[in-house]
């Protein structure tokens, strides 16, 4: 995989490690954004189709909702696997995502440039066991 693909994932995270999600200068315009898991499943086409998936999901939490990279994997020529966790609070639960160890992961699938679908996971096994990935264990 080019070193231009990691480089772009590392771009779009440290966005979101802020908190920002509204770039979407590196988003291929008829862009796949699929909610894999999580309170809103689904498959949305397009930028306002990911908007709309952001919108759900930013929806149920608080101000200061964000997500962390933990690791980034090359899978191939066209795919960065990133390992994260997810910090926010509930708007309706109050429910701290840092205490339950929200831990999820987000698919790139990168052509020409522009991610040209999303696959994110708010169940990191959920992902690993759809790529065929053995989990790391920390041996």
């Amino acid at each position: 995989m080019s070193s231009a693909n990691l480089d772009l994932v590392r771009l779009i995270f440290a966005a979101w490690e802020r908190g920002d999600y509204s770039s979407v200068e590196w988003a291929h315009p008829e862009i796949d954004f699929v909610l894999a898991d999580g309170l809103t499943p689904g498959s949305r086409t397009g930028l306002a189709g990911m908007a709309e998936g952001w919108r759900d999901v930013l929806s149920t939490w608080e101000k200061g909702y964000r997500t962390e990279a933990d690791e980034y994997h090359e899978l191939d020529g066209e795919q960065v696997l990133v390992t994260n966790v997810y910090i926010g609070r509930g708007k309706s639960s109050g429910l701290e995502l840092g205490q339950m160890r929200a831990k999820g992961a987000s698919l790139f699938h990168i052509r020409d440039g522009k991610v040209a679908r999303l696959v994110l996971y708010w169940d990191r096994k959920h992902a690993l066991d759809d790529l065929g990935l053995v989990p790391d264990t920390g041996s």
